[in-house]
Parts: C-alpha cells; sequence; structure tokens
C-alpha cells in the first residue's frame, strides 16, 4: 500500500457522514477518536511494516549478537564519553578509549562469513528409558578457503554440548559422534546445530543455525506379556455375556421352537426323542476390546517412580493388545491415548505429564463407561493411594458383564491378588513382574 493511497482512504474515513434518521449528526467524542486512530494506522502501516522488516534483517541480528557482559561495557563506554566531554575528565576519556578498543576488537573476532554443511543424524529418534540415543554431527567446509578453528553447540532439551572444529582446509569433513543418556521418560528437542564466533572476553558472540530441531522420543519402559499373560488376554476374545442369542457361538441351552426360529438350529436328537421341535439357545459374544484407563492425577501415587510404573504397565498392556491386532482404547484424564499403532500410543504416552488437578481415578471410571461403552475388559491402572472403597465404587461404573482389573502401582511392594466384589484387584512393585501378576489373576 503507498502512502498516497492511504491518504486517500484517511480522507474518506474523516469524510464519511455520519446520518441517524437520515439527517446529519455530530461526531461524538469517542467516534472522533476511533476514526483519529483508523487515520494513523492508515498513515503509519506501510511505514511501521517497512521499518520492522528493515530492523528484522540488520538491526536483529546485531543487537543479539551482544552479550551482557558486552552491553554493560558498551553502555559504560557511551556513559563515559559523555562524562569526558562534559566536565573535561581526562580519566573517563582514557577509560572510553580503552573501551571502545576492546568492542573494536570484539567486533574483529565476529566478522566475516562461514561457509559450512552441517548434517545431523541420530540413528534412532525413538528410543526406551535407559537406552543410548546415538547421533553424529558432520560439517563439511564447503568455502574456497581454509577456514579457522571454531566452536558448535548443540542445544539437548535444557544443555548444551560443545564440539570443538579443527582448522579445516577446503572440502575437508570432520565429524563427531555423541550419546544423549536417556534416564527418564521424555520427549527431547535436539538442536539446532549452531556455530559460535565470540571474542575473548565473550563482549560479542554470534551464532549461526545450521540444522532444524529434531524431537527425541525416550519412551517407557515395556515388558513382554508373551506366554501364560498373553494366553489369558487372548482368553478374553469372544467373552461370553449374559444376554441370549438365537445365533452365535457360545452355546447356552434348548427350548421350544417358536414360528420363525431359524431351522438350521434345530436340534434334531433331542427333537426325535421329545417328540417336539427344540432349538438350540445361545450366549451372546462379544469381540475381546480392551479399554485401559490411567490416572494421571499424581496425588494418587506415592512417588514419581509409581507414576512411571503406571505408565510403564498400561504401556506394556497397550502393546500387547496391538501386537495381537485386538480393539484397544487407553484413556486418561488428560483426555484418550491414540492407538491406531504401537509408536501413537508410546508417543502419546511420553508425552504424558502428571498433575494435581486432575480428576479422581473414580470420576476417571465413569468417563470411561461413557466413551468406550462396548469393552469387554477393563484395567484401571491407578496409584496406591486410591482407596478400596473408591475402586469399588470405580468397579460399579463398569456396565454389567464387563471383566474389570485395577492394578494398584506401589515401587517394591510385593506382587499380590485380591478381590472386590467383582473387581480383581492386583498390586505390582516392579514392571517386571506383570506378567507373573496377570497369571495371578486367573490363577
Amino acid at each position: 500500500m503507498s502512502l498516497k493511497s492511504s491518504a486517500g482512504k484517511a480522507r474518506a474515513v474523516l469524510a464519511r457522514p455520519f446520518h441517524r434518521n437520515g439527517a446529519p449528526t455530530a461526531l461524538h467524542p469517542t467516534s472522533l477518536w476511533a476514526e483519529a486512530v483508523k487515520v494513523v494506522r492508515l498513515y503509519l502501516a506501510p511505514v511501521w511494516d517497512k521499518f520492522a522488516s528493515w530492523s528484522g534483517r540488520y538491526v536483529r541480528p546485531v543487537v543479539s549478537s551482544v552479550s551482557a557482559l558486552g552491553a554493560v561495557v558498551i553502555g559504560a563506554v557511551v556513559l563515559l564519553w559523555i562524562l569526558g566531554a562534559s566536565f573535561g575528565w581526562q580519566e573517563a576519556k582514557v577509560a572510553a578509549l580503552l573501551g571502545s578498543l576492546l568492542v573494536l576488537i570484539a567486533i574483529a573476532f565476529i566478522v566475516g562469513s562461514s561457509m559450512y554443511a552441517v548434517t545431523l543424524d541420530l540413528a534412532r529418534t525413538r528410543v526406551a528409558v535407559g537406552d543410548n540415543a546415538v547421533g553424529s554431527i558432520a560439517v563439511t567446509n564447503t568455502s574456497p578457503r581454509p577456514v579457522l578453528p571454531a566452536a558448535l553447540e548443540l542445544p539437548v532439551g535444557r544443555a548444551t554440548a560443545l564440539f570443538h572444529l579443527p582448522r579445516m582446509k577446503p572440502g575437508a569433513v570432520h565429524e563427531d559422534l555423541f550419546t544423549i543418556p536417556t534416564t527418564r521418560r521424555a520427549v527431547i528437542t535436539v538442536g539446532p546445530v549452531r556455530s559460535v564466533r565470540a571474542d575473548p572476553l565473550y563482549l560479542l558472540r554470534r551464532q549461526v543455525l545450521w540444522t532444524e530441531p529434531t524431537e527425541l522420543f525416550v519412551h517407557p519402559r515395556t515388558t513382554a506379556l508373551d506366554g501364560p499373560a498373553a494366553g489369558f488376554l487372548k482368553d478374553l476374545e469372544g467373552l461370553p455375556t449374559k444376554e441370549l442369542s438365537n445365533a452365535d457361538i457360545a452355546f447356552h441351552a434348548l427350548r421350544d421352537y417358536v414360528p420363525g426360529d431359524d431351522r438350521r438350529h434345530i436340534h434334531w436328537k433331542t427333537t426325535a426323542r421329545t417328540g417336539k421341535m427344540m432349538v438350540r439357545q445361545f450366549e451372546e459374544t462379544r469381540r475381546a476390546h480392551m479399554a485401559v484407563a490411567l490416572s494421571v492425577n499424581t496425588d494418587e501415587y506415592e512417588r514419581d517412580e509409581d507414576f512411571e510404573l503406571a505408565i510403564s504397565a498400561a504401556a506394556s498392556l497397550g502393546r500387547q493388545a496391538i501386537k495381537e491386532a485386538r480393539e484397544l482404547s487407553v484413556v486418561t484424564q488428560s483426555g484418550p491415548i491414540r492407538c491406531e499403532t504401537g509408536k501413537n500410543m508410546l508417543d502419546d504416552m511420553t508425552r504424558l505429564a502428571g498433575s494435581t488437578r486432575r480428576g479422581t481415578a473414580l470420576q476417571l471410571a465413569r468417563s470411561l463407561a461413557d466413551s468406550v461403552p462396548n469393552a469387554s475388559v477393563v484395567f484401571f491402572v491407578v496409584g496406591s493411594k486410591v482407596t478400596p472403597s473408591q475402586l469399588r465404587s470405580a468397579a460399579a461404573s463398569v456396565p454389567p458383564g464387563v471383566r474389570s482389573f485395577a492394578i494398584r502401582c506401589y515401587s517394591g511392594a510385593q506382587s499380590a491378588r485380591a478381590n472386590i466384589a467383582d473387581l480383581t484387584v492386583l498390586t505390582l512393585g516392579d514392571l517386571g513382574d506383570l506378567a507373573a501378576v496377570l497369571r495371578k489373576a486367573i490363577a
């Protein structure tokens, strides 16, 4: 937008008539102020856009290269020059001159451009807790002349790794390997790789970004549920219900024939023996649909380790269900977890954060009954502070005919099994005991 067109629009705004019931009216002070603001915006908008573009291209890089110490030194130099010129203090002028020389020397260290080709490569972007994430940085000198030694910085989460580049000839390649410790579940942002130039006093510091940031997912630990534990989950397939049906796979009893019944279900041996038409009656079965309710309310856990154990237990159950191509739903107080693939599920569980402001396990159980009404088996994964009465109320929210279990996570506790009405309560003290705990559920 040109200044000429802006001025024309401004005049049109001021000349706009104000009518009420067909008659011109005087401008209200508020309306006049609003119109004046519009005029100022129309005039200043193109000027401000040009200034913002210019400052972003030239001013911002200069300002960002000044360190905190450099800003103090530059401010002191300006102040000393003013004092020396105003009061004739020779000492202030000498100090200002020395400070100016330091700033000029610092500028000499950061001027110039470096021509690098930098590649950041993470061998795996998804690892489990305890596995080392290995990566490499490859730097190639693409300039036609040698480059002086420099430093590269690699932000890794909140920390920063420093790599020293030697003097490199044209076309030379320097590669550094690094490992990232993965002691806790987290999403770690790695990068971007940046080259840094600074003077010896760190008055000025110039950096150039060479790569894009990469996310490293440190998934929660999981354990395999093969063998008897997996067999326990397979037994849930086709779980019979108490609802009767005229056609299914779970035979229930015989009853008298009613006109309209399918003749294929007539039991001919009994019909011949009794002289009456008898048909088979079945119990309805439902395909196994596992629902996992994982509480993320940290008030229900004794320690942070218990919360991580609960996430690992829920992830292990979900991973086994996905491995066997079963329907799976995982819900938390924060919302549902994606379960299309194991990678999606573990990624979402990696991002989970506990909070004391979340709802209780009982509220989670009630929301689960509404969001997953067709579940055939339900696992409540909770902390040790959830009381038996709360578990009983949570089990009561599950529809009749749905098998329900509660896994109370308490690091270091002995594995145990108990029953609260129709709810089977399992105590888990170590992730490696999960398969054994599940075996106890059917013992």
